[in-house]
């Protein structure tokens, strides 16, 4: 539903466009609960898969993950000088975007995304919130409050959700206030995720407040495996997540029919992550704990059911 996680999957330098497309729509397979599952209606698959290969993409080019060989470059413009530009890529991706809107956009997957915005008259404001997210991880790598990093959810996470309700035709005020509950809990979710991944880009979205108050450093989250003031820390921010995601739960009951079961996969993902890494006793270093898909279903049961 919200920011996807990472993940490259290469294609050669002379990547076609359905190869461009194809190389990152295939990273949908690697997230929590599918994003555009059987279950739904064709049309909304095509369209959210769309949604998510935009911001699949813009995560891709912030991340400096684009596959290798340019290809996504010269499909936005962008000289081979530039290619390793993130900044740069960015400007490119945000002025191909507006094309979206107005003219014929170059690169295959906002083509791809264009019917989907005229269907359901989607505005920029979304869109532009991913781009500007990725442009702040090129140039802020450290969160000093909890309140700042939500401020950057709203960025890099919240409009993915407003687009699948956008999608859906049903976004009335309180729905967007819990979906944008759901979200930033994923998005806090992934970084409890990926703290080590995320620290080998240089980045780490532990607020340094909360950092502080576990007497936890910088060269901590670097170690193999976590301290016990690093797991006390994991296990803070976690229940932080398993707040909002309580929050935002009443979602699911709003909706009827297959969105129900879509918007209760989301909800049951990041509980499921949220209860692997409570398995792994907060112990986030070696890896990102994945949640099983017993567990998965288990949680979308109880949803579902009503029960929590």
């Amino acid at each position: 539903m919200c920011r996807p996680r990472r993940g490259q999957r290469p294609v050669t330098a002379t990547a076609t466009a359905p190869r461009l497309e194809r190389a990152t729509l295939d990273k949908a397979t690697s997230e929590n609960f599918p994003v555009a599952p059987f279950f739904l209606p064709r049309a909304w698959r095509e369209d959210l898969m769309a949604v998510y290969g935009f911001a699949r993409l813009v995560d891709d080019i912030g991340d400096g993950d684009l596959a290798p060989g340019g290809a996504d470059a010269r499909a936005l413009g962008v000289s081979p000088a530039g290619a390793e530009d993130r900044l740069a890529l960015l400007d490119a991706f945000e002025t191909d975007l507006r094309r979206v809107f107005d003219g014929t956009p170059r690169h295959p997957l906002l083509r791809r995304l264009q019917p989907a915005v005229r269907r359901h008259r989607l505005t920029p404001e979304p869109f532009l919130g991913l781009i500007a997210a990725n442009r702040q991880d090129q140039l802020v790598t450290r969160y000093e409050t909890y309140d700042d990093l939500l401020a950057y959810c709203t960025l890099s996470a919240n409009p993915v959700g407003r687009l699948v309700l956008a999608v859906t035709g049903t976004e009335t005020p309180e729905r967007i206030r819990l979906s944008d509950a759901i979200c930033t809990a994923l998005q806090i979710v992934e970084h409890l995720q990926d703290v080590a991944e995320d620290l080998g880009r240089d980045r780490i979205y532990l607020p340094a407040e909360d950092m502080k108050r576990f007497h936890v450093q910088e060269t901590d989250l670097g170690a193999k495996t976590a301290s016990a003031s690093v797991r006390a820390l994991v296990a803070y921010e976690a229940q932080r997540a398993r707040d909002l995601l309580n929050e935002g739960a009443p979602l699911v009951g709003s909706v009827h029919g297959r969105l129900k079961l879509l918007l209760a996969g989301f909800v049951a993902g990041g509980r499921a992550a949220v209860s692997a890494i409570a398995a792994a006793e907060y112990d986030v270093l070696p890896g990102p704990p994945k949640p099983g898909k017993v567990q998965l279903l288990r949680e979308a049961g109880v949803i579902l059911r009503g029960e929590g």
